[in-house]
């Protein structure tokens, strides 16, 4: 079928929208008419050649939310008509997806950023009969329809709107996954978000959530840090300053948090990451520095000190998303704060405002 896409070129300043042609889903997969999708820094990085081997072209997109059209024989958990949100792609069979921690399957990455299905093949051409590349984290949402596998697709409420649903397959799963499931916060506990985005913000929400007594939120953007008091933050704190920004912090914590969730790219904020813990504390990330950077590993020994990478919140998205969403309806995780919509023709717009930060979470939303 034909479909409208925005189709990633390499050299090309953004994503264009472009008509390709899209195949037909095989056994494992479903064919979803995208109702809205979010727009996430991966997808900024994977388009500008940044630390992802994604091949071009290709049609990205990852924060996918719509309409399930047409379903393979082997699927058993979804049929026509149900809404779904999607996330990435997991073989099912190895040791982590057997112990529900999908986001550290084996095949993880060539699934997730190959753009090719595991045998070879796309799902998508131009209209000329260029392949496309495809299976964007197994979904390639970037379009008004998509193939994605069955297998990192969630089935979710009808009365829930799938723009709220969406940025949870990734971005807000990641933030709230990693305060619940990687590092465990518990009530009383503290914790620094440094980066006070999507995922920092979703973060600040669980944080709350979880009962722990201070919540402390650092970005360079001073609206970001007013947004985070807003959705739970105890303290914020105006990062631009880093010397200023930490000794701010440590008359807040003067022993330091449990736990800081870094977000961002920058060394310095790894560096303070690893300064503000108390003994015994961790550093979450889910990200990798700009630069080279070392921890100091005396600090690490001497306190007890850790590092822990964290993919997609450590969390399954079939048993985590519905908690989400009922956290959602119970008003407690006000995720519709951090929305702007905007029309897929208006694809340019939203891309260029993720870009600059204009927004926090754009949303781009295929039926308008």
């Amino acid at each position: 079928m034909k479909i409208t896409a925005a189709v990633s070129r390499a050299g090309a300043p953004a994503p264009v929208l472009e008509q390709v042609e899209l195949g037909e889903p095989r056994d494992d997969e479903i064919l979803v008419r995208l109702v809205a999708t979010g727009i996430c820094h991966t997808d900024l990085h994977a388009h500008a050649g940044i630390g992802l081997p994604v091949p071009k072209p290709a049609v990205l997109g990852h924060e996918g939310a719509g309409v399930v059209e047409r379903v393979g024989s082997a699927v058993t958990h979804l049929k026509p008509g149900d809404h779904v949100v999607m996330s990435g792609g997991s073989c099912g069979e190895c040791p982590s997806c057997l112990a529900a921690h999908p986001t550290y399957c084996r095949e993880a990455m060539p699934r997730s950023f190959g753009g090719r299905r595991p045998d070879g093949s796309t799902a998508l051409e131009s209209e000329g009969g260029e392949t496309v590349a495809s299976h964007f984290f197994a979904q390639s949402s970037f379009a008004t329809h998509c193939i994605a596998q069955a297998r990192g697709a969630v089935p979710v409420p009808r009365d829930v709107p799938l723009d709220i649903v969406a940025p949870m397959g990734c971005g807000i799963i990641t933030g709230a996954g990693a305060v619940i499931e990687a590092l465990k916060v518990k009530p009383g506990d503290s914790i620094v978000v440094l980066g006070a985005g999507s995922v920092g913000n979703a973060a600040v929400m669980a944080a709350r959530l979880s009962g722990a007594a201070t919540i402390v939120a650092m970005d360079m953007v001073p609206e970001r840090c007013e947004l985070a008091l807003e959705l739970g933050a105890t303290h914020a704190i105006d990062a631009r300053e880093p010397d200023e920004a930490l000794a701010q912090l440590k008359a807040i914590l003067p022993h330091g948090a449990n736990y800081s969730f870094n977000t961002t790219t920058a060394m310095h904020a790894f560096d303070a990451g690893m300064k503000m813990l108390a003994m015994e504390g961790v550093q979450g990330f889910v990200t990798r520095p700009r630069e080279p950077w070392t921890p100091d590993m005396m600090q690490m020994l001497a306190g007890g000190r850790g590092l822990k990478g964290i993919l997609g919140g450590s969390a399954a998205p079939r048993t985590f998303i519905p908690k989400l969403i009922e956290f959602w309806r119970q008003g407690r995780f006000p995720l519709e704060k951090l929305i702007a919509r905007y029309p897929f023709g208006r694809f340019d717009e939203a891309w260029q405002d993720c870009e600059s930060a204009a927004v926090v979470k754009p949303v781009l939303m295929m039926e308008q």
